[in-house]
């Protein structure tokens, strides 16, 4: 999983801090789709760690969405979630 990452600093990131749930899992699925259209593999989604409603719309979004191929949650800081996409 994820084997040809090289520098997870240099992706493409949405900083998701201060949004409600709702509007954060609006703003994954159209950061996925400009991401598909730039052709990015691999995106960085930084939905903090607070409560966990912004995590649980990020999950919710990514799981549902056609173009994930496969996602987890940042090793180093689970307040990032890191998506393949299908390109």
């Amino acid at each position: 999983m994820f084997d040809d990452i090289i520098d997870i600093g240099k992706l493409p990131t949405i900083d998701l801090h201060g949004e409600l749930g709702d509007f954060a899992r609006i703003r994954v699925n159209e950061f996925i789709n400009d991401n598909i259209k730039l052709k990015n593999k691999y995106i960085a989604i930084i939905h903090g760690k607070g409560t966990g409603i912004v995590k649980k719309a990020t999950i919710e979004a990514l799981k549902s969405n056609r173009n994930v191929e496969e996602y987890k949650i940042c090793f180093f800081n689970d307040g990032m979630t890191i998506a393949k996409l299908k390109i």
